[in-house]
Order: C-alpha cells, then structure tokens, then sequence
C-alpha cells in the first residue's frame, strides 16, 4: 500500500510539472500550444504571454496549456512565422516585419513616419488594418488572436549622437530582415545592414554594426546599453506585435476554447499596451542611468526624406490598403 500511493504521489507531481491544472482531481491538459518570441525573459511580451498562458489554463480547466519560449527558443522570427505557416509553430508573437517572407503587404505599417501618435495606430490595427491584414495571413493558414504592441522605434549607436539625418551618414545599422526598413535607412544616408535578432548584442559588441533600432523596452531589456553609447528618440516606426496561431493548431481547439482564447489575447493585448507605454518613460530614465546619451531630434527633415519610401511602396502594398493607412494616420 505504501508503495502504491508513493507510485500515485509521484505521478501527480509529474504530471503538475508537465503543465496540467489541478481542479477537483488532476485534468490532463488535451492541448498544448507552444508560442515563441525573440525578446528575452524580462521583456513585457513575455510577462503578458505568461499572464495569457494562465488566464487560458484556468479559463479551460487545464485543457489547453500555453507554453512560452522566449530568447528565439522556437527559432528567430522568420523562422517562427515559416514554422506557422507548415503548422510545424503552434503560436507566435512577433512583428509584422518578419512576415514580409510570406507576403509583403503585411509590412504596411511599417512605412517610417507612418503613426503621429500610437492612438491613431490602436485605431487601425484594432479596425479596418487589422481586418485586411489578419486577411491576407488567413490565406497563409495562420490565424490572427490580436494585436498587441512593439512600440516607437529608437536609434542607438556607438559612433556619435544622432541629431538629424546629417548625423547618419555612414553609421552601419542593424535592422530586421526587412527590404522596407533596408530602404528607409537607405534613404536617411546610414548604411543598414540585415540581421536576425539573436545576433545583434554580439555584433555591437564586436563591432560589426555600428548601431540597431528598437523600441525603448527591447533596448533595454536587451542591455544594448552596454555596447551602446547614444540613443536618438527618433519614432521613425511604430510596429504592432501580432500574436498568431496556426490554423492547424486553431483547428484542433473546440470552439469554446477558441472564443476563450480570443478574449483572454484581447484582454492581454490591452495589458501589454499598457506596459509598453508605461515602460518607456521608466526605460528611457534607467538608460540614461547607464550611461546613454539621450537626443531629441526634430522628426522634420527626417519624413522629407523618407517620402520616396512611400512612393517606392504604393505598388507593393496596393492602393486599397494605402488608403487605409492614410485615413487612420491622419
């Protein structure tokens, strides 16, 4: 008997540690979903995916369990929204960036200088953006859950302060590996360079690229700081953070846990804004307690010169959806 119910503690402790939820007995957990992200630990995604896996976890008495892998776990972006569209990645949270290799529509909001404020941006990834992107990634077999926040866009770097284009000439740039931000930069006189994200630190470090634009939160949870001398508050992009799942993994949920999880991403989505917005006054104070140096420069003369982007693009991205952008931004 002794060993009889040593062999069922034991099993009970398994199984708790595998991600099954406890309720009036232990509840095997039908479904797991695995969602991957490149940001680190302490990173807000991470925090409110964690919050998202727990709320779904009790929503559903254990029978779906979100298991989060940060740090480029499940792979780098590119890899993470491949990975959706073969249904080989059950979920993922990245920015639109990565899923120019699918279709490159789905950069639209990327055009620099596109979102004045990041209300006018919720407003259109919330509505009629939203709607037609989630769309065009439907016909990829990834499903839209919601859309959450990447933030304003920054520039470091270690060469000099960035005050206005000028200022950009020759500086090497890492940027995603994505041909609007490429030709953004392009036009602004710096030199960018394409690179997946788990290799930027070590590049900076080495100096293979002189400087990276992020958002305030990825600077710092990144600790760019430490191989970055000089921070431009620049905003040149604003970027959502699109949490998806494959429809193959969306397929196998019952149609209650499908609504559940759709409302649990809405609620999150909500948080997760609201950390990025409350982190970048706290962020910006604790760089510049590491050592930053922190300008402002005028956004003027840096829209002039990225409108031959804007014009480059109109055939790309269609004017239906042009039209969108527009309306939303101003």
């Amino acid at each position: 008997m002794i060993c009889i119910a040593k062999t069922k503690a034991a099993l009970a402790a398994a199984l708790l540690g595998a991600g099954t939820v406890l309720g009036t007995g232990i509840a095997q957990a039908e479904t797991t979903l695995k969602v991957g992200h490149v940001f680190a630990a302490d990173h807000p995604w991470q925090i409110a995916l964690e919050g998202l896996s727990k709320d779904v976890a009790a929503a559903t008495d254990g029978e779906v369990v979100i298991q989060v892998y940060p740090s480029s776990q499940l792979g780098g972006d590119r890899e993470v929204a491949e990975g959706l569209q073969l249904g080989t990645v059950e979920m993922g949270l990245f920015g639109t960036g990565a899923l120019q290799v699918l279709d490159k529509r789905l950069i639209i909001e990327e055009l620099p200088y596109a979102w004045p404020t990041r209300e006018k941006a919720y407003a259109a990834v919330d509505g009629e953006l939203g709607d037609a992107l989630a769309e065009i990634l439907a016909t990829k077999n990834i499903n839209t859950l919601s859309w959450w926040e990447s933030g304003y866009r920054h520039i470091t770097n270690s060469a000099r302060p960035i005050e206005t284009p000028e200022d950009l000439k020759g500086i090497k740039l890492r940027v995603p590996e994505a041909e609007l931000r490429l030709d953004t930069f392009r036009e602004l006189g710096a030199l960018p360079t394409p690179m997946a994200f788990s290799e930027v630190f070590t590049s900076l470090q080495q100096n293979v690229v002189d400087g990276q634009e992020n958002p305030l939160a990825t600077i710092y949870a990144s600790k760019f700081y430490e191989v970055q001398e000089n921070l431009a508050l620049s905003g040149h992009i604003w970027g959502s953070a699109i949490l998806t799942i494959s429809k193959q993994a969306w397929d196998k949920l019952t149609d209650e846990q499908q609504t559940i999880l759709r409302e649990k991403a809405e609620i999150w989505k909500e948080k997760e804004r609201e950390m990025i917005r409350k982190s970048d006054e706290e962020v910006l104070a604790k760089l510049e307690a590491e050592g930053m140096k922190v300008t402002r420069p005028d956004p003027a003369a840096f829209q002039e010169m990225v409108q031959p982007v804007w014009e480059k693009y109109e055939s790309v991205f269609g004017e239906d959806l042009l039209a969108i952008v527009r309306k939303y931004s101003n």
